[in-house]
């Protein structure tokens, strides 16, 4: 693990830079569907950055844009520009972007089954050169932030549990040592301990590795106490953005996404919401 005055090192040295940065992009599937409508973000060196909103607001096609995965669903990015480092990165496939440092961990995690767990967390070094030595020295700190997985280490990772999948599919990215992680849906079929845990090992992995994170996340309340800015997205457009302390105060945000108001909890159905809603959207 890099110690604590590399971190404190790098983080100063990183401040106000972006690692990605992505503008104003429209996505279209087959050719006719468009999914994403001027999205812009940015993402800082060092950052948690959380896109937040419902179902089929368009996190995920966000991600898969980034990553270049768009394809083999028959999407493609029409408009704007993707850029890693200040070097557009549209061209590049996914093979070429796990080997810039950024990797995508996919949304219900895609662990190979048939193989272990350590099996399945040694496939996330397979781009690696730098030696067998390096790579135990990495697979021992994946254990570290991982127990269960040690413990787990030769069971096959079709018979373990959610959570565990979870914690091979963000290990095994871990394995390529990347300096940027998209994380999809971390949350998706947790039980509310276990999306506590995932979490705060994304925490600490940003802050003792130095990894950013951008993830796509539909449980707004704990993104927000755990991300340092987010980007609220409706109908494939950002509606919000802003530091996550400030999101998580936002009277919309409350209402929308976190069920509360300044009346307390209040009902989706509720027609003044609804009608503040689409006021909010316009």
């Amino acid at each position: 693990m890099l110690d604590a005055a590399r971190t404190a090192e790098k983080t100063a040295r990183n401040a106000g830079e972006n690692l990605l940065e992505v503008n104003n992009i429209e996505v279209i599937y087959n050719h006719v569907i468009l999914v994403l409508k001027g999205v812009s973000l940015n993402v800082p060196t060092g950052s948690i950055t959380a896109i937040l909103g419902g179902n089929g607001a368009g996190k995920t096609t966000t991600l898969k844009a980034i990553s270049n995965l768009l394809q083999s669903e028959r999407g493609e990015v029409t408009k704007g520009t993707i850029l890693h480092k200040n070097e557009r990165i549209a061209e590049l496939n996914p093979s070429a972007l796990v080997k810039r440092g950024v990797i995508q961990v996919m949304e219900g995690r895609h662990c190979f089954e048939h193989l272990t767990v350590e099996e399945n967390l040694l496939t996330g070094a397979y781009t690696r050169t730098d030696g067998k030595a390096a790579i135990n020295a990495d697979l021992e700190m994946v254990y570290d932030y991982f127990p269960r997985l040690k413990e787990r280490r030769k069971s096959q990772a079709g018979y373990t549990s959610g959570g565990e999948q979870q914690m091979v599919a963000m290990g095994r990215a871990l394995m390529s040592r990347p300096e940027m992680i998209l994380l999809d849906e971390p949350s998706m079929g947790l039980a509310p301990q276990l999306v506590e845990q995932i979490f705060e090992i994304v925490k600490k992995v940003n802050e003792q590795e130095g990894v950013t994170f951008l993830l796509a996340e539909q449980n707004t309340n704990v993104a927000l106490r755990y991300a340092h800015y987010g980007y609220i997205l409706e109908n494939g457009r950002v509606v919000m953005d802003g530091p996550a302390a400030e999101l998580r105060e936002n009277p919309d945000v409350k209402e929308f996404y976190l069920g509360m108001s300044d009346e307390g909890r209040k009902s989706f159905r509720d027609v003044r919401s609804y009608r503040r809603r689409k006021r909010w959207l316009a």
